[in-house]
């Protein structure tokens, strides 16, 4: 079994802003994918389906960004997922807007929702897609506020981009491509 999850913010007022590139990224896994998310379970909105003989869950937390990992924790322990089937997609101020990086593993950075997740798993051995949105001039926004504000009209089409190649990159680790593939094939540097 595979678990690809989206982090974001559940409330509606959040819907247009960087924290929730997750949540937009895995959205379009399901679409690609045919599938809905019709069910709650363990503090997540998932979607399931089958891709040959293996069973695929998608997951957008509703726990808010910061507490993400009490939901991946409970879907992992649940559903008797192994950390190397858990992919995990989400918003990085660490790398230059347009950029997509796919790792195996890896620290949390700055991001509270992965810091999150890291201490409930007990470590960073899972994989991640990270999408870039620091800007190319830097302002004077406190990062909490960068977060969570909108994104403009005029960077919509990047990130629309961005949020298509990450929900690409979800599908074909459904579809069993491993880690290293999904990096070749993905991993993009900013415009």
């Amino acid at each position: 079994m595979k678990l690809i999850v989206g982090l974001g913010n559940p409330d509606k007022k959040y819907e247009n802003t960087f924290h929730n590139l997750g949540f937009m990224s895995v959205e379009k896994t399901a679409l690609s994918l045919g599938v809905e998310f019709n069910k709650t379970k363990c503090k997540a909105l998932i979607a399931e389906t089958k891709i040959g003989n293996e069973k695929i869950l998608l997951a957008k937390p509703q726990t808010y960004m910061n507490l993400s990992g009490e939901s991946i924790g409970e879907l992992l322990s649940y559903f008797k997922i192994d950390q190397k089937d858990l992919i995990v997609i989400y918003d990085d101020y660490d790398l230059p807007m347009g950029s997509l990086r796919i790792r195996e593993n890896g620290s949390a950075g700055t991001h509270n929702g992965m810091r999150n997740i890291v201490k409930i798993l007990g470590n960073g051995e899972f994989a991640r897609i990270r999408i870039g949105f620091k800007p190319k001039v830097l302002t004077q926004v406190p990062l909490l506020d960068m977060v969570l504000s909108g994104i403009k009209p005029e960077d919509k089409p990047i990130f629309d981009k961005m949020t298509t190649l990450a929900g690409d990159a979800g599908v074909d680790f459904a579809k069993g491509m491993t880690v290293q593939q999904i990096m070749q094939k993905y991993n993009t540097n900013a415009e």
